[in-house]
Parts: structure tokens; sequence; C-alpha cells
């Protein structure tokens, strides 16, 4: 112990935690454990704040047997590639650079800016539950899984394990939160206890501890603003909690919120509000305020919209507003106070409101946690992605806020399926995303990713034998489609790991094709790469033909749905495939042949003959009575001893059975359990031909289970029972399986993969599984141990690389021990203690000579004699690293601090390159990193263009189909009209056209009108005319001084501070982008140095090699080497190691000696100075250390040819030997002298390439000197523009005031006089309704009819009255409805005169003989009369109050209107007065004699105020204009004169025109009169009605013309057929008759031809008898 430490580590362990009681963290842990012990135990005792645990003591170990001698670095974990994106919160940022997530059982450390990443091991092995930071950043806490887990507090950034907090629950922990000062930590358990526990972290006590709720709880978090007050929220409920002091003690009281008619939902986000309510999301996406356990109001949005699209999984409050997380991708931001202040309006407890900012972070996103950090003062959110991806957000919502940017993309979920290339170091991944991923392993990147529409189930790297490229990936998905996609790099080279052209590479899909009804779930391609053999849920086995395009062979149906597939290895004789299916089949067929396939009808084989194995569950067998597996083993060979002798017996041999020996009675077994469902088979290998191994999930778990293919063939598979002839069981598999087993190519490692995430080693001896070979194990838990179990395993092709995917998302890569070198240490013998040294050199001697060594073994020593060795150095050196620890620390700190002082702000530092013939020399500009602030919107390209692009593409397109269309539907129209024009659709269409003759007519007629109307007015002017004066006005060149007094300055050259601000950092960023411009050239020519160095050395090497076979006297001088100069690689300066660092203490020490030893002495000080300055063997030049090693070398080769030579015997040369001699001479010293030519001729133009960079550079300093002198002079302007600011910003607010207030009145008198005009046309209507009730009445009286004066008085007799009322109050309305009152009829007036005369008389009786009806008639239109009157005074009414509104509002209008003239000549006369504070400024303008032509009596003034600075392109511009505005005023004369006669000539036709229209007219008129009798209307002519009945005859008539047309044309189609079949027959017979005529031809031939030879026969009879009669005779 040290420090009061104790180590308690187990050897091998799987965690390799310690155990601490109090007694070892006093406050001072500088004291021993013996003072420790004798304090009192009431005392209570604190952990000092110095003290830290140690890390090696904590992290969790991989677990190795006992004694079995595997090496616990067997593997080492190189990197992770996945992220576990299904955690609700997986995702802590502790600084602007480091984004930390638990990835199963590491807390990965990832470097945003290096992307390189460290780990943090879990204590237990059991798994990560949750992460939190503290307040400060300065630690972070992780609360860990597995029985009875720890919760570790760690330090940032040092990472040590700083507090340990034990017994906060029973099986993991969940969820983790610091209160806001940091003093408190809550944590929260997962079942069976769900412990909620307040701790005093610093000090690992326990405050306070409650069950939290029965169910799953998600969450629990401090108030921020009252840290006694706490809230946790889980599945379907959500308590507010309290530590509340009673008389006990403080207790946790806990209230759960009660939901009320608001229907129970998950709560995974909630925040707390500084009022002590609380806002929570909700399943469905809105929002419920919760106050006092209650439900206060739910927030939804308009229209009763959810706040969210899903789930809300974050609240957030930021800076006095609102933030809400939503699933559905969404991060809206609401007003906090509108929130807070809610409340229920009706009885539904909705109440709507409206997001101020919303952020659509992408499509497919859905977001589950977001973290703040401060990146150089700007607020930066990191989200994490439920599909798989970590976002940088900006939520300022400003103009300048930038797009969501995806940091890193991962697979969303469980991986499905992982293969490694069999030749490089990539591997390729699938999930159930829709994405297949490449990655590379060596360089730990992502080179490519493509998406599917559906997720990916199976993949299978192509083996090399199928594709020489090594690059097809068969990928199988969750649709039955399978896809052959290839990897390869657009730039046509070759993918490579490791290298730079693989961040190039694309992924290209070459085949797909659809096998199976459902998922994919194995690939397997045949060993020689002629097969590829398919397997899926849907019971079939799919076989296709590897050739250029996969060609299908068939498939085979089988017992259960596939698990995997395996080819027989190439060790067997023949190509068989295992195919393991889930409800414990496994089946045996052989590799299809093509072309024995018949695929006309089906592509299902049936006559592949198969071997089957039904897997008979034999492990309560093992387990009754406790047997052992070897008497499960003894068994089952009895068994198959007595099914063999069955066999033979059957077959009619003769054997003789043994009797058996006879067992003592055993008690009755129970009985056999077997599982009703059969246990799923997880995996299996092949053993031997027909052999195989199994591993079994479900019941029959803990067991490798070794079977065999009988040859017993029963009609139904589904009836075997076939048991295993062999079982090894595995150590702790009874609830952990194995799921994927994996071999190195050497098969001299096992790799297992484990239901918990676990992953196991087995070293194999004898290349096979035997129950020795499999006791001893390596494990190490790297996935999560709950819902992590490794889905594949594979190792690189070259057995360096393990990776493992996992149900977790995690994607590990280790590094492996070499399987020889694990064996190795397997074989280690002790040796014996008595050998010496001596003893075993001899005895090494003396087996040198001999072929074997059969003793070796005993001269190794054993290795746990290195291992303690090991252990204590290890020790002794933990020990050193702690004394150092805090100088290490303090020295590191320093380096930084002087690293980001000095270092990091510099984006190039100060390089000289010097000339290697000249003392020219060229250095860089010494520049500063620029902010990425000047790099916004710079190269963004313009969106206006681009819509416009987009807009004229589709506008277009929208033409060229609309065109497209007409010309299709003309095209039919007409098509129809031919095909119709019989029919009897014949009139419409007449009708029509008359209809469109009319429409014509009318058109001629409006075209007229419009004429007419567009006809300009004497005073018109040209409109072109007025736009070129006013441009003209406007660019009319005012070349007024800035300092003359009636200088104003115009509205595009008005400057604010926001605007020159932009200015200074343009400037500044184009400053920067030319000195970076001119650093890259400066280094590539350093950079070419280097090169050219290089070169002239190897050039010098060929050269001494030439001279080396010269005379001296013939050897030219060497040219020299150039050296790098110490400030042309200033970067070396930086580059150090140990030994370096040694020699600088050694360096350091000795000056100090010498300081004191040899002050004043002069040689001293040289001899100090030159000890300083030598250079160590590693700061020389690697150039120069090859120039000065690599000419030994050929030296040395030189002499030792010379001295060969020597020895020979000279004799004397031939003329042959001295002719070749004269010629390899000659040939030499062409060589020599080329070669110099050429080392001269690159020293030569790199010093000219110096010399013209060196120029460049001298013209850029001036150009920087004076973009630095315009700084200077913009910068002085901004600070007078910071101090006028404040001023212009209260006159520009007052414009800006008084112009919206005017668009606001002006719109209110426009909506006054749209209600005016509305008011006037209503009284129009009433008017014209009076008038037309008075003539209804004067016509129902008729014609002289006695009572009409009667009648008339009995009508106006109220109105009169109702007058008399009204002429009060409209008296003041005269003036404004003149026009009202002029259209008034007489009607009143009338009344009047005559009521005045006349008396009062009774309108309610009808006179005698007065028509009764005609009464009430006039009754009846008195009331209407008083309606409209009275209607037609409110009308009247209502426009004088409009227009009493109009007047006053357009009196505030011409106020306003003086007021804003007021405040914008005040803003003017402010921008005057600004700009002659810029005048007063001072501008530095660097001239040449040349450029002054302000001379006086020509000489140069002392006196340059009165002189004008002006550009020689502008004075150009102006000279050269005023020679063009006198041409163009001369042009503009002789156009005017043009236009003149024009216009006299245009007067003139006009006249002329006039005069002959109405000739016209009367001579149309004078024929009409003379053909017709009268003037007729020729448009009613033309649009008079068509006669229907001639048009239905007409019809008629073209219908019979047409069937008569038909049947004509059929009949001459039918004697054009007979026509052509008698020319045809006539061919026919004339053929014949020809053939005819050759045979009568042939015939008479013949017969000519015989009768000839019939002659001849009878002659020569006559002469044969002749003859024969003289021969008688």
């Amino acid at each position: 112990p040290s420090k009061g430490i104790t180590n308690c580590r187990r050897t091998g362990g799987r965690s390799g935690a310690i155990l601490l009681s109090h007694e070892e963290m006093l406050q001072d842990n500088s004291e021993g454990p013996l003072e420790a012990h004798k304090r009192p135990e009431k005392i209570e005792k604190k952990i000092s704040e110095t003290f830290f645990y140690n890390y090696e003591d904590i992290y969790s170990r991989p677990f190795v047997t006992e004694d079995s001698g595997i090496p616990i670095n067997l593997l080492t974990l190189k990197h992770s590639f996945g992220y576990d994106c299904t955690r609700s919160v997986n995702l802590l940022l502790m600084d602007s650079q480091t984004l930390m997530y638990i990835a199963g059982n590491q807390v990965v450390l990832l470097d945003l800016k290096t992307t390189s990443q460290s780990y943090v091991r879990s204590s237990s092995g059991g798994g990560i539950g949750f992460i939190t930071a503290h307040p400060t950043k300065q630690y972070f806490a992780v609360g860990e899984k597995g029985k009875k887990p720890n919760l570790i507090i760690y330090d940032y950034p040092s990472l040590r394990p700083y507090r340990i907090l034990r017994g906060g629950t029973e099986e993991a922990y969940v969820f983790g939160d610091f209160n806001d000062t940091g003093t408190l930590l809550a944590s929260v358990g997962s079942s069976p206890d769900y412990m909620l526990t307040i701790w005093d972290w610093k000090q690992e006590k326990v405050m306070l501890r409650s069950k939290a709720f029965s169910q799953d709880v998600y969450k629990v978090t401090f108030s921020a603003d009252n840290e006694e007050q706490l809230t946790t929220s889980g599945a379907g409920h959500i308590k507010f909690w309290k530590m509340a002091l009673t008389f006990t003690g403080l207790k946790l009281q806990g209230a759960l919120g009660r939901f009320g008619k608001t229907a129970v939902t998950d709560i995974t986000g909630y925040v707390e509000l500084p009022d002590g309510k609380v806002i929570s999301g909700t399943e469905w996406g809105n929002l419920l305020l919760w106050e006092g356990g209650l439900i206060k109001v739910e927030l939804c949005r308009a229209g009763h919209k959810p706040c969210h699209s899903g789930p809300i999984s974050q609240l957030v409050l930021d800076e006095g507003e609102l933030v809400t997380v939503g699933r559905d991708g969404f991060i809206r931001v609401w007003n906090f106070e509108t929130i807070d202040a809610a409340d229920s309006v009706d009885d539904t407890g909705l109440l709507e409101v409206e997001p101020m900012n919303e952020l659509h972070v992408g499509r497919n996103v859905s977001l589950s946690f977001m973290s703040k950090v401060h990146d150089c003062g700007q607020p930066i959110w990191y989200a994490q992605d439920n599909n798989g991806a970590i976002w940088k957000l900006d939520l300022t919502f400003s103009n300048m806020t930038r797009d969501p940017e995806c940091l890193c993309t991962f697979h969303s979920g469980r991986i499905e399926a992982m293969s490694v290339s069999p030749v490089t170091y990539l591997m390729a991944t699938t999930a159930l995303d829709r994405s297949v991923r490449i990655y590379d392993f060596i360089s730990n990147s992502q080179l490519s990713e493509i998406k599917f529409k559906q997720g990916g189930t199976a993949l299978m790297w192509a083996p090399r034998v199928v594709s020489f490229c090594w690059c097809l990936i068969a990928v199988g998905f969750e649709d039955g489609v399978v896809r052959i996609i290839e990897v390869y790099d657009p730039k046509g080279l070759p993918i490579l790991a490791g290298q730079t052209n693989t961040e190039n590479a694309e992924i290209n899909l070459k085949h797909v094709f659809k096998p199976h009804a459902t998922a994919v779930t194995a690939l397997a391609y045949e060993r020689n790469g002629d097969v590829l053999a398919t397997g899926s849920k849907d019971k079939t086995v799919f076989f296709f033909a590897v050739e250029d395009e996969y060609r299908p062979i068939g498939f085979i149906c089988v017992p259960g749905p596939v698990q995997a597939l395996q080819w027989s290895p190439p060790s067997h004789v023949k190509s068989m495939l295992l195919i393991l299916c889930e409800n414990g089949f496994a089946l045996q067929v052989p590799a299809p042949v093509p072309e024995e396939q018949d695929t006309v009808s089906t592509y299902q084989i049936k006559n592949l003959p198969m071997q089957y194995f039904h897997f008979y569950s034999v492990k309560s067998r093992i387990k009754v009575k406790n047997s052992s597996v070897e008497e499960f083993h003894v068994l089952h060979k009895e068994k198959a001893k007595l099914e063999w002798i069955k066999q033979q017996q059957e077959m009619g041999k003769e054997i003789e059975e043994e009797e058996p020996e006879e067992e003592p009675e055993e008690e009755p077994l129970p009985p056999l359990y077997i599982p009703e469902e059969p246990s799923p088979i997880l995996c299996g290998f092949y053993s031997a031909p027909g052999k195989f191994w199994l591993s079994l999930g479900g019941y029959d778990s803990g067991f490798l289970y070794h079977c065999e293919f009988s040859s017993n063939h029963e009609d139904d598979p589904e009836n075997r029972q076939d048991e295993p002839f062999e079982v090894i069981a595995i150590e702790d598999t009874d609830n952990n399986p194995i799921h994927q087993i994996s071999f190195c190519t050497s098969r001299l490692l096992m790799f297992c993969g484990m239901q918990n995430g676990a992953l196991r080693v087995y070293p194999l001896q004898d290349k096979d599984l035997s129950v020795n070979t499999l006791k001893e194990y390596w494990s190490f838990n790297v996935h999560d141990n709950d819902y992590g179990q490794i889905q594949g395993i594979c190792s690189s092709y070259d057995d360096r690389f393990l990776i493992t995917c996992g149900g977790d998302g995690n994607i590990f890569t280790f590094n492996i021990l070499s399987p020889e070198d694990v064996h190795k240490e397997l074989k280690a013998k002790i040796p014996s203690p008595r050998v010496t040294k001596a003893e075993v050199s001899q005895t090494i001697w003396k087996n040198s000579s001999c072929k074997t060594f059969p003793y070796k073994q005993q001269f190794e020593m054993d290795h746990r004699i290195f291992e303690e060795l090991d252990r204590q150095t290890a020790q002794r050196i933990q020990l050193v690293q702690k004394e150092l620890a805090w100088e290490h620390e303090k020295h590191l700190i320093g380096l930084q601090k002087l690293r980001n002082q000095f270092r990091d702000s510099l984006e190039f530092g100060t390089v000289v390159v010097h000339a290697i013939q000249s003392n020219h020399q060229i250095s860089t500009y010494r520049l500063l990193a620029m902010s990425e602030k000047y790099y916004q919107d710079k190269e963004r390209p313009s969106w206006k263009k681009t819509v416009l692009k987009q807009a004229w593409k589709q506008a277009e397109e929208r033409e060229t189909v609309t065109e497209t269309r007409r010309m299709h539907r003309s095209n039919d129209d007409h098509l129809n009209l031919i095909s119709n024009m019989v029919s009897v659709f014949h009139l419409s269409l007449i009708v029509e056209k008359s209809d469109k003759v009319k429409a014509k007519i009318m058109k001629r007629k409006a075209e007229w009108d419009e004429l007419y109307r567009s006809k300009p007015s004497d005073d018109y002017e040209n409109p072109k005319d007025v736009e070129a004066i006013k441009e003209a006005q406007e660019n009319m060149g005012c070349y007024k001084l800035k300092t003359a007094t009636n200088y104003r300055v115009p509205e595009h050259k008005h400057i604010n501070t926001e605007k020159k601000v932009m200015q200074l950092k343009s400037l500044e960023l184009l400053i920067h982008r030319r000195k970076v411009n001119m650093n890259k050239e400066i280094m590539s020519l350093r950079d070419l140095k280097v090169s050219i160095i290089d070169e002239i050395k190897h050039l010098v090497q060929e050269l001494k090699s030439i001279q080396g076979a010269l005379d001296l006297s013939e050897c030219l001088p060497l040219p020299l080497i150039p050296q790098l100069h110490p400030d042309e690689v200033p970067e070396k300066k930086f580059e150090y190691d140990s030994d370096i660092l040694l020699k600088f203490k050694e360096e350091q020490e000795a000056k100090a000696k010498l300081q004191e030893q040899l002050e004043g002495s002069p040689s001293s000080r040289a001899f100090r100075h030159g000890f300083l300055r030598a250079p160590s063997i590693k700061e020389i030049d690697p150039l120069a250390q090859a120039a000065g090693a690599h000419p030994m070398k050929i030296a040395s080769s030189v002499v030792t040819e010379q001295r060969k030579v020597s020895e020979i015997e000279k004799a004397e040369p031939t003329e042959m030997e001295l002719e070749i001699l004269m010629r390899e001479k000659i040939k030499n010293l062409y060589l020599q002298e080329t070669l110099i030519k050429k080392i001269n001729a690159l020293v030569t133009n790199f010093d000219a390439e110096l010399r013209v960079l060196r120029h460049k550079k001298l013209k850029l300093d001036v150009q920087m000197k004076s973009a630095d002198l315009r700084y200077i002079t913009w910068y002085e302007e901004l600070l007078i523009l910071k101090n006028l600011e404040k001023h212009e910003n209260l006159l520009q607010g007052h414009v800006n005031t008084l112009i919206r207030e005017q668009e606001a009145m002006q719109s209110k008198l426009n909506s006054y006089l749209a209600q005016m005009e509305d008011r006037k046309c209503e009284i129009v209507k009433l008017q014209e309704c009076e008038k037309a009730l008075y003539a209804n009445f004067q016509a129902s009286l008729g014609e002289n009819n006695e009572f009409a004066h009667f009648l008339t008085k009995v009508l106006k007799k109220k109105i009169k009255c109702m007058e008399k009322k009204e002429v009060g109050r409209e008296a003041d309305e005269e003036d404004e409805n003149e026009e009202e009152n002029d259209e008034e009829p007489t009607l009143g007036t009338d009344e009047e005169n005559s009521g005045s005369k006349e008396e009062v008389f009774d309108d309610s009786v009808c006179p005698k003989n007065c028509n009764e009806a005609l009464f009430r008639n006039t009754i009846q239109l008195r009331q209407k009369w008083l309606d409209i009157e009275k209607a037609l005074t409110e009308e009247k009414k209502v426009a004088a109050n409009l227009r009493k509104k109009y007047n006053a509002l357009a009196k505030k209008a011409k106020v306003v209107e003086t007021s804003l003239d007021t405040a914008d000549r005040d803003l003017k006369t402010f921008q005057w007065e600004k700009q002659q504070r810029l005048n007063e400024l001072y501008v530095v303008v660097p001239l040449k004699l040349h450029q002054v032509e302000y001379l006086v009596n020509g000489e140069m003034p002392s006196d340059f105020s009165q002189a004008l600075v002006f550009t020689n392109q502008s004075l150009e511009y102006l000279q050269k204009r005023i020679v063009d505005l006198h041409n163009e005023k001369r042009m503009q004369r002789e156009i005017y004169k043009k236009a003149q006669e024009q216009h006299k000539q245009l007067v003139q036709d006009k006249k002329e025109m006039e005069i002959k229209i109405r000739q016209l007219e009367e001579k149309c008129n004078h024929l009409m009169m003379k053909k017709f009798g009268r003037l007729v209307d020729f448009e009613a002519v033309q649009a008079h009605s068509v006669n229907i009945r001639v048009e239905e005859l007409e019809v008629q008539i073209m219908e019979k013309e047409y069937v008569h047309s038909q049947e004509l044309k059929e009949w001459e189609e039918r004697i054009l057929d007979l026509q052509q079949q008698l020319m045809k027959l006539t061919k026919e017979n004339t053929s014949k008759l020809q053939q005819l005529n050759q045979f009568c031809r042939e015939k008479q031939q013949l017969e000519t031809k015989l009768a000839s030879l019939k002659n001849d026969l009878v002659s020569l009879l006559a002469t044969t008898t002749c003859r024969f009669g003289t021969v008688q005779k």
C-alpha cells in the first residue's frame, strides 16, 4: 500500500475492481493506515480534495482462465466505429472539441479536430447506464450496470477516477444529474428497485434515498432555481420531489403528477421553470404545464395542431427561451413568458400558442437529445439523432445562422451483418436502417455509404476466386432481394486500405435479383466461387451460377427458416452446403450442377439429394444425477454399437453379441425434460465430412454439440430425433449462449461472440475442438450486456485485426496478438534452476552441429518469473509516475499554454528560402490564423441566380410541354374532323362556325374601341423618352468636392459602422489571402529546393561512381551539395524525443558548470559555445545523413573492387581491350560532363525562380503596405463613425418611424376613399329605386284619374314631415352632396308647393268612388317610399362621417409629411457633417514624380493643399466623356430634326386618310342603296342564324356520298385482287407451257437419238449374222 491505498486486484479477474475502506481515504492522504486506525470511530472522516483513485486498479480487464498462460493482451481495442443512438441520452460535451458517448463497456472521448479516440472502461464489465457532466465541466459521472454497480466520478481532462459511489442501486443506473452548484448528485436505478439516491458525491455518502416509482424511470433532475426540488419522469408518470426537513431528519417526499382528463403518456422530456412549475412533453407532441402536481393547461399550436409531430424528447430553458426537441426532426423556440402565464380558456384544456422560431434539421431525422457548448464565444449545439447521426446546430436564428451540419453518421440500431475484404483492410456492414457502409479499419475511417429502400439483413464479401478485382459484395435485404454491389475508386486506382485514394471510394450497383419472398438471412459462396447460395425466412435456399450475370439455377425447400449457410472447406473432397434452420434442423446438400437443371416450368430442384439432422435435446439427460459428459459419450457409443449390430444382422451377417455384464440395480431416474418448442440453432460449422458443431440457444444452451448426418433417410424429417455424438460443456453459457463463431486463418484461435456482448477466444492446440482445448479461454466484455449480443465477428485477411459488431449498433476493431506467440506462451516449461549461463552457451554451441534439439525446452525459463519481474518493474514505474505526476502535469500545462499563445494562433511562421549560388533570399509572411467569421458568406453562390435559372428552365419546359400538347391536340382534332366529316355533328360545326363569326365581329368591335381608347392625347410623351430623361438625371455625374457646402452624400454612398466593419473585414481577408497565396508559393519553392537537393545527391553519387572508373587527372571537381539552412525548416525546432531532451538537459548542466568554473575564460566560452551547439544525431538533417552514409558505402565498394582488380594477375591488354577501354573512358567523360551540367542547370534554374518570386514578393510588399495604410485610414473612419453612430441611429429611427406612420396613414386614406366610393354607389342605387317607385305609382294611376291629386298627397304626406326633420341634420351636408341632390327627384319640391296651398286631409279613409285597390296600393308604395328615404338618409350620414374622417386624416398626413421632410433634411445635414468629419482625416497617397501634374510656373509647389488627387482612369474617362457628350448632343439634334419632319408627314398622312375614309364610306353607302334600296348592316347578315333544314339535307347527301364512295372503293379493291390473281395464274400457266415445250423438245431429241441407235443396232446385227454364217460355213 502507498499513500493509504490498498490494491486488491483479483488475478485474472473480470473486473479488477478494488475495495477501499474509509480509513484508506483520509483527509490527509499522506498518512499511513496505522495512524488512521488510531482515530476514534465517532469522528467523521472526510476525503481529501486532492485524493484520486488509480485508474489501473479500477478498470475492468479481460478474464483469463487461471494457469492457462494465455496473455492478457491477446486482444487490444483499436477503434470504435459505431454509435449507440437508441439510448435516449448518449451525447456529452466537455468542451468545444471533445465529444463523449457510451459504446458498450467503454466511454468514448472523440476529438472533433483530429477524430482520434480515447476510452474509459467500465469497472465492472457489466456495461454503462449513463454519463453526465458536472456544471463546471471539471468532472463527469459514469453510472454502470451489473451486480451492485458503481457510480464513478472522473476528473477531466486527466480522466483519473476521483470518487466511487457504491450501493446506489441493485442492477443498473439509468440516469444521473448534478445540482446547479455541483455539490449534490442525484441518480436513479433500473428494475427491480428503481432507487432514487441523493449523493454527497465528494464524500461518497448517501444523503437521501427513496424508491422513485414502480415502473421504468427515464430521467431525474434538480431544479435550477431551488436545489431542494427534484423531478423524475418515466413510463406513464411524472413525480415531483422535495427534500423536506422533518422531526426525524431530512426526508425525500414525492408527489405523483395526476393527469386528470388528459391521456396518460410516457414522459421523456421536461424542464423545471423558475417559479416551480414544470413543463413536460407528451407522446403525441403537445406540451403539459404542471402546477401543484396537476396539469394546468395543455399547449398546442393553432388549429389544435400538436407542437411536434411525435414525442417530445427534450425541453431546455436557454437564455429566457424555451426550446423543445422533437422526434420529428424539428427544434422549436417558444416565448417563455407566454408559456409561463398560460392558462386554460375552455373546457378542452387546450391553449394555442405559436413558436417564435423553428429549425428543421433534415429529412429522416429523429432528435432525442441536445447539448450546448460555447466555441469562441458563440453558442453551438450538438444533437443526437436516433437515426444514426450527430449534428452541429446553430440556434441563433439570425441572418448569419449556419445550416445544420452533420458531423458523422452511423448505423441506426442493430447491425445485422458484417464481412471483411479477403485481400485488404476493408469491411462492409449493413443494418435495417437501409444502408450499406464501407470502412477502412487501418485509417479508422468510413469510406462510403449507399442507401436502399429496404433494410439489409445479410452481407458477404465475395471471395478472391469470384472476382479478380476482389471488390464485390453480396447483400441480402428484408424484402427478399439480393444485390451485388461493387466498391471502386472513380479515379481508376485500386482500393487499398490505409491509402489516401480510399477517400474517394464509391459504391456501384452491379446486379439485382429477388429469389425470396421474405428477408434474406444467409449468403454463402461455394469454395470454388462457382455457386452462390442464399437462404431466407421463407424456408427456401436458392442457388445461382456465378458468372458475368448471376444465372439462377433453382431452389430447394427446407423444414424451417434458414439461420446460416456454410460450404464445406477445401479439405473436404466433395463440395457440400450445410444449412442450419432456426427450428433445430440441419441439412446437407451437394452443389447443384447448372446444366442438369430444367428451369422451363419451375426453378424448384427436386432431384437434389438431402441429408437431414433434427436435433433432439439431450441436456436433461446430462443433468440427471449430475452425470458427466463422458458418461454421455459412453452411452452414445454403446447406442451406436447396438445400431451397427442391428444393421449387420438385417444384412444377413451373424455377429456374436457379447453378454452385458450384470449391473447393480439403480433407483429409477426422474423423467427427462424435452422442450416443447425446439431450441433455436444460433450458429455452426463443419468439423469433418458429414460432421458439424452446433451452438443452440434456449434450453439447450451451455454446450457445443458435435453432430453427424446419419445414413438413415426417413420420408418425414419432422419425425426424426437425431442426437449429437459428442458434447462439450462451455463455462458460464447456460443463460449466455454463443451467437457467433469464427476462426483465424490458421485455425489456431476460435473467436466466439456471446449473447451478453462478450468476446471469447479459445486457443486450439491441434486446430480442432476438444474438451481440454475449450477449458481455457480469454473473455472480454465489449458490447452492451443487455442488448449488445454480437451479430458478427471476423478477423482480417492476415489475422492482424479482429472486428465485432453487435445489437447495440457498435463496431469494434482489435489488434490480435499473433497466434504463434500465444501458443509459444502456452508451451513454455519451467527450466532447471541450476543451469548457468556458461553451460547454456556451451550446450547451444554443441547443439549447433546437431540436426535436432530434443532438450531445448529445458533452457526456457518459466514465464511467471518474467511476469513477476515485469509486475515489480511496473509498480516501480507507477510509483515514480505518481511522485512526478504533479511536476509532469505542471510542465504539460505550461507547454500547452505556450503552444496556445505562440504556435496554435499562427497559420504561417517565418520561413526563409535561400538561393544556392547567390545571397538572395525570400521569406514568408508571418500570419495569424483568421477567425471563421471572416469566411462566412464569402464563397456562398448567389441564390437569386440559381432560383432564376431554375424558374427559366421550368418555364421553358412548361412551354415545350404545352406546345407539344397543343400540336398533339390539333393533330387529333384534325384527324377526328376528317374521320367524322360526314357525321351528324356537321350541323353543330356549322352552328359553331356561325358563333365564331359573331365572336369575330364582336372582337373586331372591341379592338376598334381599344384602339380609339389607346389613341394618345396631344400632350402625350413617349415612356422611353421619359425613362431615358429620368435615368440621365439620376446618373448625371456629380463632381462636387466632398468639402463643398452644397455637397450632398448620395443614398448609395451612405456609410455607417456596420458597412465600415464589413469593409475592414473584406480588406483584412483580401490581405490575408494574398499573403497566404504568396506563402504557398514560397513553401512550394522550399519543397522544390528539397527535391533539388535530393536529386543533386543522387546525381553526385552517380558522378562518384563514374569518376571511380576515371583517372584522377580526368576527374572534374565534384559540385557542392546544397544544404538546407536552419531558418528554411523552422518546424524542426519543435521536433524532439527523449534523446534530444536528455541531450538538452546535459547541455544545461554543462552550461551551468562552465559558468561557475570558467566564468571569464574566452577559451571556455568558445568550448561552451561549441559544446552547446553540437547537434545530436537526430537533429542532423536526414538528407545530410543519407548524403554522408551513401558515399561511404560507395567508396568502400570502390576500394574493394580496386583491391580485387589489383589481386588479379596483370597482363598486357590487347588492341580490342584497349579499344573497349577507350570507349568506356569517352562514355564516362561524357556522362561526367552531362551530370555536372545537369547539376549546374538545376541550381541555376532554382536561383532564377527564387529571384522571380522575390521580385513578385517585393511588388506584393508595396501593395501590402498600401493596403495597411488604407486599413489605418478606414479604422480611423470607423472610430469616427462609432462616435456618431448613436446620433445617426436616432435620426434614422425618427425618419423610419415617420415613414411607417405615413404609410399607415396613406393606407387608411385609401381605405376611407374606397368606403366613400362604396357609399356613393349605394346612394345612387337608392335614388334609382326611388325614381322607379314613383314611376310605378304614376303608371298605376293611369290617364285622367280624378283622384290623382288626392292619391299623390297621400303618397307624399309623411315625406314632407320627414324632410323637415332631416333639414336640420343635413344642413351641413349640402355642399358635400351636391351631386346626389342634383340627381334626386323633384318630388319633395312639388309636395311643398302643393302642400302649402291645400288643407289637412284624412288619408286613412278611401274617398267615395275611388278604387279601393288603387288606394291600398298607394298606401303600400308610401311605406316603401319611407323605407327608401330612411336608408338614403343613413347612407348620406355615413358618407358625411367618412368625409370628415378623411379630411382630418389628410391634415395629419400633411403634418407627418412636413415632419418627414424636416427629419430627412436633418439626416442629410448630419450625413454632410459626418462627411466633413471624415474629410478631416489625412489619407496617405504614395505618388511618384511623373504622377504629379500640379505645377506652378513649371515647378513643383511646396503647398499641395489646393491640389486634387485623381486617378488616371477617371481623368481619361472625363476627358473622353466631353467628346462623347458633344457627339451625343449633335446626334440628338439630328434625331430631333428627323422627328419634326416625320411629325409633319404623319399629320399630312392623317388628313389624307380621313378624306379617303369619308370617300369610301360614301361609296359603300351608295352601292348599298343601289343594290338593296337601303343601308344594310353586313355584320348582322354575317351573324344571321343557319337554316337547319338545309344543313340537315346537306348532311344526308354527304352521308350517302360517303357510303357510296366506300362501297365503290371496296369493289375497286376486289377487282384489283381478282386482276392480280388472274395475272398470277397466267404467269403460272405460261411457265408450265414453257416447261411442256421444253419437255417436247427433249422428247424429240431422245426419239431421234433412239432411232439412230436402232439403225446402228440393226446394221450391227446384220453384220454379225453375216460373219456368223461365214464362220459356220
